[in-house]
């Protein structure tokens, strides 16, 4: 069970890192989804969930859930969700505006190189 999890866990990293790489805007943000279910999942595993063990300490139980691995994987959907929403109306407006949803950066935009502050002065 453990290899299944972390095979899923790789996958899905993996998925969301391609993805992430692309040069237009939906897989960008599918591939925010994917590295977001996979941290979930990862959050979830370390959490060491058992079953049928209850979350609350009590007088006679020695063995319980940890319930905060839960909680922030539940926080973190809610956050997920509110951050890709937003990233949808963003990507939508962007593509609105210029009629792509392509990332394309020019040779201007970029940073400029080390090498050529040196040759204006000839050195």
């Amino acid at each position: 069970m453990e290899l299944l999890l972390s095979s899923a866990i790789g996958i899905l990293m993996a998925v969301g890192v391609y993805l992430l790489l692309e040069r237009r805007m939906l897989p960008v943000i599918v591939g925010l989804t994917f590295v977001s279910y996979s941290v979930n999942l990862f959050l979830l595993a370390m959490g060491r969930l058992t079953i049928d063990k209850p979350p609350i300490i009590r007088p006679g139980i020695t063995d319980y859930t940890d319930p905060l691995p839960q909680a922030l994987v539940l926080t973190a959907i809610v956050i997920a969700f509110g951050m890709t929403a937003l990233i949808v109306v963003l990507g939508l407006r962007a593509y609105l505006e210029t009629g792509s949803d392509a990332a394309e950066v020019e040779r201007t935009d970029m940073v400029r190189e080390f090498g050529s502050v040196g040759q204006k002065d000839g050195r």
